[in-house]
């Protein structure tokens, strides 16, 4: 593949900056430029001013519904006999359901983040990437039938509800209830969610409710009606990034919810819980690996042109240095995502959640160390105008308050390097255990 005329260095991942590579394919790189070409023109033009005014047009998300767009979101491999009984059979650009891999889902994450910013695209993906998969993959014939029409057609809006004020990381403490009614047919659902990402558009919520005792046998999923629901008060929450995504807190009072909506089996809430967070931190990963690189680029641009003391930034030893020690860990992040993502086409989902588990919690909390290296470097390297909310720096000096944004959600980092360790224990000691025991002659 030749070398594109011109490549602002960190900007590009090496396999789109003409370098090679062993995991993708021309499949990949048909998909990557359908990506960037919807995407681009869909979303990433007037990115930067939504996230101004805090609100991106709810056309947009019927734009990435009507084209097929958001089910790149879901967990690959697609499912695909689900996804042919609503008429959906190819992704745009002709992408069979059937070929869609992990890396085509790391092509469409690194494209949507492309601006950099989490907000727009959080305001149209959030809901398909992390409340429609625990109805997908737990839910019964039954319970797809009658949520999944509407939702992947953009007729309804879902989103994940697991967050509450006092249970954050700490799942397993989750207060809100859902008891049942005498009569048997409805769960009463008492409680407040907070920090919903798209919470204030969705019609429902994949929800974590305490079905039984306290601890993590007493947790379940249930699809829970918000908009227009009685018993149900949202209000938007404003944070010091993400304006758009549509943060929300979620109040519960007496929600009557039919025992149909039951995800699953009550009781098995916290098993698929932590298999939908794996999907959010790989999700989350790349997608702040690629905001490291807008951040680290346009410093990069910005320094080659800008004169001090006579001469460009650029020729200061201690500039090229900071762009060295930022660069090398996005560099190194990035060649671990992409190995890491390569290793789940390889792998059956039930074997990646139980081998790569850890690991995945583990790529989540780097990426945000990263991604505050190079943002960081990338305000100092600006200057004042790394430090303006316009001009240009605006784009850094947004993603500067985003960094709590990527290193809070999907786990605090704190609580997941520690549950990296503690899964990468449990494995070893389950696979010595496995070696040590006897075998049958």
């Amino acid at each position: 593949m030749a070398s594109p005329a011109k490549v602002i260095p960190f900007s590009e991942p090496p396999w789109l900056a003409g370098l090679p590579s062993p995991y993708f394919n021309e499949s990949h790189r048909k998909w990557q430029k359908v990506c960037r070409e919807f995407i681009g023109k869909n979303l990433h033009e007037n990115a930067l001013q939504w996230e101004d005014e805090g609100e991106v047009p709810p056309e947009v998300f019927q734009k990435f519904t009507e084209a097929n767009m958001l089910i790149p979101n879901l967990p690959a491999p697609l499912p695909v006999e689900a996804l042919n009984r609503l008429g959906i059979y190819e992704l745009p650009g002709g992408l069979r359901l059937e070929d869609f891999d992990y890396l085509h889902f790391y092509v469409y994450v690194n494209e949507i983040r492309r601006a950099g910013l989490a907000g727009p695209p959080n305001s149209v993906i959030a809901g398909m990437a992390y409340g429609v998969p625990p109805i997908l993959k737990y839910g019964s014939k039954e319970l797809q039938d009658r949520f999944l029409p509407d939702l992947m057609r953009g007729g309804k809006r879902i989103c994940i509800a697991i967050t509450e004020p006092g249970a954050g990381s700490d799942v397993a403490n989750i207060q809100t209830t859902a008891k049942k009614s005498p009569c048997g047919k409805y769960y009463i659902v008492n409680g407040s969610k907070k920090w919903i990402t798209n919470g204030v558009w969705s019609q429902y919520a994949s929800m974590a409710v305490r079905t039984g005792g306290p601890g993590r046998t007493g947790l379940s999923l249930l699809v829970v009606p918000l908009l227009g629901h009685e018993g149900v008060s949202m209000r938007r929450l404003k944070n010091s990034g993400a304006a758009t995504s549509g943060t929300t807190f979620i109040e519960l009072d007496d929600v009557k919810v039919p025992v149909e909506n039951l995800i699953g089996e009550e009781g098995q809430g916290m098993k698929m819980i932590m298999t939908n967070f794996n999907h959010e931190r790989l999700n989350i990963a790349i997608g702040v690996t690629r905001s490291a690189r807008v951040a680290l680029s346009s410093a990069f641009e910005y320094v080659m042109k800008r004169e001090a003391f006579g001469k460009a930034l650029i020729e200061q030893p201690v500039v090229r240095h900071r762009l060295a020690k930022a660069g090398a860990e996005l560099e190194s992040l990035s060649a671990w995502v992409e190995q890491f993502v390569y290793m789940m086409t390889k792998l059956k989902k039930e074997d990646a959640d139980r081998e790569l588990g850890g690991l995945t919690a583990l790529a989540k909390a780097k990426a945000g160390m990263v991604l505050d290296e190079c943002v960081r470097t990338a305000v100092l390297l600006f200057g004042g105008n790394g430090y303006t909310r316009s001009g240009q720096g605006e784009v850094v000096e947004k993603l500067y308050r985003e960094i709590p944004g990527a290193r809070i959600p999907g786990g605090s980092e704190d609580v997941l390097l520690d549950l990296s360790i503690r899964e990468l224990v449990k494995h070893f000691r389950a696979q010595s255990a496995a070696l040590d025991k006897p075998s049958k002659l």
